[in-house]
This record gives structure tokens, C-alpha cells and sequence, in this order.
């Protein structure tokens, strides 16, 4: 049987949709680990239960407490980024709730979901060419704030260090409550690689024997949305080289048959960046004789149901 680990922290200390963030659950993956030795346990952290649906409401609202108590917004002025689409989803719902405006540059081929999700918030979207990916996005957001500074808070999520301090206050602390300090390796994707760098950090300084495991696409030319390359990607200022113990490459295919798998044996429908994750994590405990392998499942698969890779075998 699944076993579901809940944090029983007070979520009341913070305001309307901001209380919600968090201490998401943890869930002991069953169907597709029979395989492990008796004694490795592979657990996925389901972000998809954050009131935004993933794992950015964590840096977005850190980031917009930051810029909401340094007074950037006291003039009026439009929050505006870059994000292939979880991170403007979180901004979305997080700045309506506080009253803000929301400008965002996205790439063109962001799943369509997501950008209805996206207007559907009233954001003023700029769609920017899909062969440029997350980094022509971003350049395009850099853009507009140079054009028109008193305007926008180009909060630039790549940058802000409030998108690694997150992760390093709540989901590093997190998983080691969750797994009472037993957390033997940690898994994440890099993307803006705020998970990685912060929750990280945060883990190695309480249980420095642990393992940290990057993941990231094969290639340039990937499917896994949400994902970079990092050898021929921008990378993120935020980003700390030295955090993980080593990187894992998950190819297109891969990832979209383990969001299959993951759909069909756990009953767990995610996004492909989760379901690459997830394939690496798995890599990661067959080759143990023992641990515990916890791995972050950033969104759910609910804003990728148009894409094709679901009908596959």
C-alpha cells in the first residue's frame, strides 16, 4: 500500500493563498520499485498540491514577499518575467491574490494549457519565439524592463536568489522532516535550479553522507519541458555547480514512457520534467542496496494532456 507522508506544520501563519504553500506530501512510489532490493524506499514529492499547481509557487511567493517589502510595487508598477509556464502560473495566481499585475514572456510552444491557464489570470502575455526556448524568453523580458524600468519589477527568476532561499526554508526542511532524517539520496531537475541548488544546500549541511543528483535533458533540441541543457543553456546566476554529486541525462523518450508508467501503475498523472525525474531517481535505487531515494515531482500531468506521448505503449 502507498504510504503518504504529510508535514503537520501550521499553514495559518501566512495570508490567503500564501498559507497553502507546502508541505506538500510525500509518497512512497510502490508498483514500479518491486524490483529494488528490500531495503530501498523511492519516494516522490508531489508539488502539484501547492494552490498554483506546482513546485514555483515556492520561489514565486518568496520572491514577491521580498519585492512587496522592499516597496517595489509602491508605484504601481507590473511584476514581470520570464517562464516557461509553471513560474508565470504561480506568479498568476499569487499576484492576483495580492492585487498585482503580471506581465510575462513565454515561449510560443508552452503547452496550450498552460497558456489558457495564463489568460484565463487576465496576464498580459508576450510569446516569444519557440526556438529560443526558456533563454529567448527570458532575454525578452530583460527587454521590456530595460525599454520601460518604471514600469515594470523584472524580478528575473534566474537571478534572485529568493528562488534558491525557498527551497533552502521549506522543501530541504521539508523532506528531512518527512523521512525523519532518513533521506539517503535527493533528486531534482534543473531548470531555473532553484530545487537543486536550495533544498541542496539545505540537506547536505544536516546530513552531510547524502547524495544529491541533478537531472537534465540529453540534449539542446528535448521535449522536457521545463528543463534545461545546461552545456549549451544560459545558465541561471542562482545556480551552484558544486551542490550536486553528479548529473543524470534523461532522454525525450524516456521520460514520456515513465509518465505513461507512472500513470498506468502508481495513478499518479505528472508533467515530463516530473516523470524524467522520476526515471533517474529510479536508475539511482537499482543500483543501491539500501537508502531511500527521494525525488521532487514538480507539476501534475494535467497541463500536458494534449500532448501526443500519452497514447503511446
Amino acid at each position: 500500500m502507498h504510504k503518504l507522508m504529510t508535514d503537520p506544520v501550521d499553514r495559518g501563519a501566512r495570508p490567503g493563498l500564501l498559507g497553502l504553500i507546502g508541505n506538500t506530501p510525500l509518497l512512497r512510489l510502490e508498483r514500479i520499485t518491486t524490483h529494488l532490493a528490500p531495503a530501498v524506499s523511492l519516494y516522490a514529492k508531489l508539488e502539484w498540491f501547492n494552490p498554483g499547481g506546482s513546485v514555483k509557487d515556492r520561489p514565486a511567493a518568496a520572491i514577491l514577499q521580498h519585492a512587496l517589502d522592499a516597496g517595489a510595487f509602491g508605484t504601481g508598477r507590473t511584476l514581470l518575467d520570464s517562464t516557461s509556464g509553471n513560474m508565470g502560473i504561480a506568479y498568476a495566481t499569487l499576484g492576483t491574490s495580492l492585487g498585482l499585475r503580471v506581465c510575462l514572456a513565454v515561449p510560443a510552444n508552452a503547452s496550450p494549457e498552460r497558456i489558457a491557464i495564463l489568460r484565463a489570470h487576465d496576464v498580459e502575455l508576450h510569446l516569444t519565439d519557440p526556438t529560443e526556448g526558456s533563454d529567448g524568453a527570458r532575454l525578452a523580458a530583460a527587454d521590456l524592463a530595460r525599454q520601460d524600468p518604471e514600469r515594470y519589477f523584472f524580478a528575473d527568476q534566474y537571478s534572485n536568489p529568493a528562488s534558491w532561499q525557498a527551497h533552502y526554508r521549506t522543501t530541504g526542511p521539508e523532506i528531512l522532516r518527512q523521512t525523519q532524517g532518513q533521506v539517503t539520496h535527493f533528486v531534482a531537475g534543473l531548470g531555473t535550479t532553484g530545487t537543486m541548488t536550495g533544498a541542496g544546500r539545505f540537506l547536505r549541511e544536516a546530513i552531510p553522507a547524502i547524495r544529491l543528483v541533478a537531472v537534465q535533458p540529453d540534449g539542446p533540441i528535448h521535449g522536457l519541458e521545463g528543463l534545461k541543457h545546461l552545456p549549451t543553456a544560459l545558465v541561471p546566476e542562482i545556480y551552484d555547480p558544486h551542490v550536486p554529486d553528479e548529473t543524470v541525462v534523461v532522454d525525450t523518450e524516456a521520460a514520456y514512457a515513465m509518465a505513461r508508467r507512472l500513470a498506468r501503475f502508481e495513478g499518479l498523472l505528472v508533467g515530463v520534467s516530473a516523470a524524467a525525474a522520476a526515471d533517474a531517481a529510479l536508475r539511482v535505487a537499482e543500483r543501491l542496496e539500501s537508502g531511500t531515494v527521494v525525488v521532487v515531482f514538480p507539476d501534475s500531468g494535467v497541463k500536458y494532456l494534449g500532448a501526443s506521448f500519452w497514447s503511446g505503449p
